[in-house]
């Protein structure tokens, strides 16, 4: 089953254990997928997409999500 939940920047952050400025960072420099959803101008993206990128980005050495 698809999770179809949107995350903006604040819940990918939280699950990938960073600041939800460095997930901005990611997006402007290339490094995050493009946006599922935009809202009012805001970016959203479904947690399905965001667990993809982050089983597949560099640097992901084999960390368990949770």
């Amino acid at each position: 089953m698809s999770d179809r939940q949107l995350w903006s920047y604040k819940e990918i952050a939280a699950h990938i254990r960073v600041q939800p400025d460095t997930v901005r960072s990611y997006r402007k420099h290339g490094l995050l997928p493009a946006p599922d959803h935009v809202e009012g101008g805001k970016p959203y993206w479904y947690a399905d997409t965001i667990r993809a990128w982050v089983a597949r980005r560099p640097g992901n050495r084999g960390r368990r999500e949770e």
